[in-house]
């Protein structure tokens, strides 16, 4: 069975119309009727609420669709990435301070710049590639 007639059998069988379900999880009645006709997925704090309203256990709201699995699954990888994306960016403003640091410094000794210069590209690179995949 998957999540939309899950959701919308939790909801007959509660005796609660899509407004009703609406209000008490505080989403628009047209995001109800989208989770049950599966035109959209809920996120997971909705799967949430939805399991305390209709007194359904997570497994069997979760488990029994796919596609609600692999929406989850997207939308944590998300957030992961995104940290990810966060970490290299202050990689690279923390790399381009000790280069700009190093040549008011240290003039003469090239190789070192150029090693952070090198660090410093590779660290965009890292940031280019994390930007194209989101994509």
């Amino acid at each position: 069975m998957t999540i939309g007639e899950t959701l919308k059998n939790a909801r007959v069988t509660s005796g609660m119309t899509q407004e009703q379900v609406a209000e008490r999880i505080q989403v628009s009645r047209q995001t109800i009727s989208n989770w049950e006709n599966e035109k959209s997925y809920p996120d997971i704090m909705s799967v949430i609420r939805l399991s305390d309203l209709y007194a359904v256990s997570l497994d069997r709201l979760l488990k029994g669709d796919e596609g609600l699995v692999k929406h989850l699954e997207e939308s944590t990888n998300t957030v992961r990435e995104t940290r990810k994306m966060i970490l290299i960016m202050l990689a690279n403003l923390i790399l381009m301070a000790v280069l700009i640091i190093s040549v008011r410094w240290i003039p003469q000794n090239t190789y070192y710049l150029v090693g952070v210069f090198i660090l410093l590209i590779i660290g965009m690179a890292a940031l280019l590639y994390q930007i194209v995949k989101r994509i």
